[in-house]
């Protein structure tokens, strides 16, 4: 069953977003893995999961995460810019490359994080107001490791009833994932009054912190 929570204005110190937006995606309650990820040191993820603002604002406020850049996953070298990508004709994804602490944060809660506040794992090539193949929700793992508990987690998805349509998350090889362009880094935190981030990305940032109080970072992690 869809839980559908009602976010309250949220003042978040970071970004010096109020959170009221007049529409919002739904969010879930992704179960609690129950394949849990063993891995040391400072590891890399790679997520997409429609428009990266959101992702990378989730993330960026999640404790044990080092640093969130926003790009794009797949495709060429060439046409791995915004203008091509954002009008479908790429094979590229919008995603975000984590890098985290396993220590403080685990493979698998990310996971969770993603499909609770971040991405409705449920709509195929689109997110919110966003439609496309660019738009996609996809994992990337980086590790074997990475894709035996990402595997594990959609099925456990998939039993758990937390949602009424099919899971359509994709599992993809790891591909070149390039850098999207300066201006869309930290972009949540450089542009917290555009009216994209109030209406559709600040209200993942306050259910992260309504839903996993332990996990959320009030400052925004930069780089």
């Amino acid at each position: 069953m869809k839980l559908k929570t009602a976010i309250a204005a949220l003042a978040l110190a970071s970004a010096a977003i109020v959170a009221t937006p007049s529409s919002a995606e739904e969010v879930f309650n992704a179960p609690v893995a129950t394949r849990q990820a063993e891995e040391s040191g400072l590891q890399t993820a790679v997520f997409a999961g429609g428009c990266f603002w959101g992702i990378e604002g989730v993330f960026s406020h999640t404790r044990g995460v080092q640093s969130v850049v926003s790009g794009y996953h797949g495709g060429t070298r060439q046409q791995a810019s915004y203008n091509l990508v954002s009008s479908g004709v790429t094979d590229h994804a919008e995603a975000v490359r984590v890098i985290y602490d396993p220590s403080v944060v685990r493979y698998d809660q990310l996971l969770q994080i993603l499909f609770s506040v971040g991405a409705d794992p449920t709509t195929l090539n689109y997110q919110g107001p966003d439609h496309g193949t660019q738009y996609r929700s996809a994992i990337v793992p980086q590790t074997e490791e990475q894709r035996e508990v990402a595997e594990a987690y959609l099925r456990q998805m998939g039993r758990s009833g937390v949602w009424d349509s099919p899971i359509v998350v994709a599992i993809e090889d790891a591909k070149q994932f390039y850098d999207a362009e300066e201006y869309h880094q930290d972009f949540m935190l450089k542009n917290p009054n555009n009216g994209y981030i109030r209406r559709w990305d600040a209200p993942k940032v306050a259910a992260l912190q309504e839903m996993f109080p332990s996990l959320y970072r009030s400052t925004f992690r930069t780089g």
